[in-house]
This record gives C-alpha cells, structure tokens and sequence, in this order.
C-alpha cells in the first residue's frame, strides 16, 4: 500500500526529576546536601532510511512517544539520560508543523536526520544549588516537559524528472520502455495508483531519475480524481515533461489537454510552470496524430519530440535531451528560509516573556511559556522551594506589572490551572 501522507503527534521524553537529599553518615558531620540531578529525556529524530518508500509504518502510529530521562537519586547520582527515538523515513520526506504551518524539516539526502522534538532537560538536585549562602538547599528541581508536537509527514519523491499529463497518455508505458519500472499498464483510467519512479539513462553513459505520476483531470488541484494527492511528487521534479496523446483517441483535443493540465498545475502551486518543460507527443502511430501535431506545434512554443510508446519508437533521444537538460538546470531548495522553522535565537530581540490578562472579579491569569516551565520545574513541596519561585517571578517583572494593571492583595492569580494569592 502506497501511502504519502500522515498526521501524527510527537511527544519528546520528559527530564527526570533532581533529587532532594542530604549526607548523614556517622563520621561525615555538617554532610551537606547530595541529591542528584535528573537525565535528559529522549529526542525524537527522524532519520533517513533508503528502504523505505511510503510512510506505512507510520499510518497506525497516532503518537510517538520517547522515553523519559531517570531522576536523580540520593548520593549524588545523577539520573540516566534516555536514549533518542529513531524513526525511519523514506526519503524526501517532508515534517511540517500544523499548528504554526511551518517545515521543520526537508529530509531529501541519503542518511539525513533531523531532531524533530527535542527531550526535556533533567531537573537539578539541591547539590547544584549550594552556595555559600546557602549550604544546605532544601529543594530541587521537577524535570522539563519535552516538546509536544502534531505534524503532517509528507513524501515528496525525488526525481529530475516528471511526467505528467490526463490519464491513459502513455506516461507508465513511457517509463516502463526507457527504465526498470513496471508499472500496471491497462486500457482504463488510473491504472496508476501510485507514483512510480525509474532510473533512466542517457547514451553519453548518464543517468537521472524519472517519476510516471497518476493521471491528472480538471479539478485536480481541488481534489477531483488522483491529482491532489500526487501532485505534491513534482514539486522536487527539475523538469516537466509533457506526454500528449496527439492521436485524439478519445475524442480530446491534444492542445486543450496541454492547458488544461499547465492550469492544474498552476492552481496547485504557481512554481510549477515556472519549470523548464518539453512535451512527448506520443501515439504518433495512430490515426490523426500527424495532423494535430502539426496544430499543436504551432500554439506552442515548447520542444516536442515525436513518440510511440508502444512500439518504443523515439524515445532515445527525449532521454538524451533531458540529460543533457538537466545538467544546464541548478538543484534548488525545495524550500526557502522564510518556510522552515527556526531555532536560532536572537540576543537583542528577547520578547516579553509573559502576559497578564485580568478575567475580572479579582482573578488574574498569567500566560508565557518562560512563566509555565519554571512552574513546572518547581517542586511545590518545601517552603524555600515556594520562596524561589515568587523571587523568580518578581525578578521577571510580573509583580510590577500587576500592580500597574490594578491588582491588589487578596487578589487571585493563576498559572495553567492554579491559583495563587496575590500578596503585594
């Protein structure tokens, strides 16, 4: 079963919790504090695996999950880091994040691999907060949640070229005479399922890679027929080659057939027609096919080779222009950096690290992902523990802010689902 496309939800291992511990040991006076840290949860890594060539093993998954780092433990033990998930992808693999729509990556180069999700950081043991000051901290940190993500995986398929055109053309009979591919050939629309690449080569002893994509109809890039769900493999393609039954057989005009498809691929995504583009004028051994070709040439201003598939006459030299075509043609980014996901942070451009919103009869709610992980990572079990975390707020700034917006003692303050008293 081919399939392309999934929606699933990752979930990267939490941090382990630090250890709240002390030394007491019959000769060890003033023993000091000697909790461990936690380990560092599991990333979750996509990986390349050239094997794979649909995202079956990834259908029945609705989550995955890694595993979560060990807590910290007395005598200064520091909890085990967990190991990274592995998940094998084919590859042109592409990860998009549906909440903010943007590619977290674009796996299209053998043995790539790219963290998806990154694990939590394990939380510290009262040890790493000793100071001088304070010889003997009563508190430690919970461990940080990993990141929790829903993301669409998508195959794009990497090929140099594409063939596209209505169905029943001759476009897997075209790929099965010039490649290895063995395609389902057969007298009725979308025989082709799914998309089938070839490695094809050229006489000067060069190769490409070649992709016989599902017939296209009118409505394609809205999704009639097979077209939506294939169209995104010639986004990576470097050129369109055009197959045309040239013959008419089925009552069609060969020049409509060529608008109609360039206006499916447009409404798809503008770049496509951008591309360099031929066209295969097959079924040249049929009736009719002469004197529609010699129309079709002249709206057209686009090389055309002459073919028949099925006798495997003419398509030498398409494979050779394409080869020698593709050499002119630079690999482009599939995407720009305006698309893909960044994790590069800016020094000077830190933004507020919080909001405060007032939902009226004396309830205030703070929101601010910085605010929400020092509350998760607080253990909430001693006093010097609760004492830390105020400071550390009142430090960010969001006592002042509360005053300034009207709130007074007494007031009720919440973070995710929690309240606090307000004390000013």
């Amino acid at each position: 079963m081919f399939v392309d496309e999934v929606e699933i939800r990752i979930e990267a291992g939490n941090g382990g919790n630090g250890c709240t511990a002390f030394r007491r040991e019959k000769y060890v006076s003033m023993g000091g504090p000697y909790g461990g840290n936690g380990g560092h949860g599991a990333d979750v890594i996509f990986q390349v695996d050239e094997g794979l060539h649909t995202l079956l093993d990834l259908r029945y998954k609705k989550v995955i999950k890694g595993a979560n780092g060990e807590n910290g433990k007395g005598k200064n033990q520091h909890g085990k880091g967990a190991d990274a998930l592995i998940v094998k992808v084919p590859l042109g693999t592409v990860v998009t994040d549906l909440d903010t729509g943007l590619v977290i990556a674009d796996l299209s180069h053998k043995g790539q691999e790219e963290i998806i999700a990154k694990g939590g950081r394990g939380g510290r043991g009262n040890t790493a907060f000793k100071t001088q000051t304070n010889t003997a901290p009563n508190y430690s940190e919970n461990g940080e949640e990993g990141e929790r993500k829903n993301l669409k995986v998508e195959v794009k398929m990497l090929a140099d070229v594409g063939l596209v055109g209505l169905p029943s053309v001759g476009k897997s009979t075209i790929i099965s005479c010039v490649s290895k591919s063995k395609p389902k050939i057969a007298a009725y629309h979308f025989t082709t399922l799914s998309p089938n690449l070839g490695v094809v080569r050229a006489t000067n002893g060069k190769s490409f890679v070649m992709a016989d994509l599902p017939g296209l109809i009118e409505g394609a890039s809205h999704g009639e027929g097979l077209g939506d769900k294939f169209l995104r493999h010639i986004e990576r393609t470097r050129i369109l080659a055009h197959v045309i039954d040239m013959s008419g057989s089925e009552m069609r005009d060969p020049y409509e057939d060529f608008l109609l498809i360039n206006d499916e691929l447009k409404k798809f995504n503008e770049k496509l027609i951008k591309k360099p583009m031929i066209v295969i004028a097959n079924k040249m051994d049929l009736e009719n096919a002469r004197d529609n070709l010699r129309k079709f040439s002249e709206k057209v201003d686009c090389k055309i080779f002459e073919v028949s598939a099925f006798q495997n006459q003419g398509l030498q030299p398409v494979i050779d222009y394409l080869s020698d075509l593709l050499d002119e043609i630079p690999v482009n980014p599939l995407y720009d950096d305006s698309q893909i996901e960044s994790h590069v942070l800016y020094k000077f451009k830190k933004e507020k690290p919080f909001t405060i919103t007032n939902e009226g009869e004396g309830l205030w709610a703070i929101h601010g992902d910085e605010v929400e992980q020092i509350f998760k990572m607080t253990k909430f079990s001693s006093e010097e523990a609760i004492y830390r975390f105020a400071k550390k707020l009142r430090r960010m700034g969001i006592d002042d802010e509360l005053v300034q917006m009207g709130a007074k003692a007494g007031d009720q303050v919440r973070i995710l689902d929690f309240y606090f008293d307000f004390k000013d």
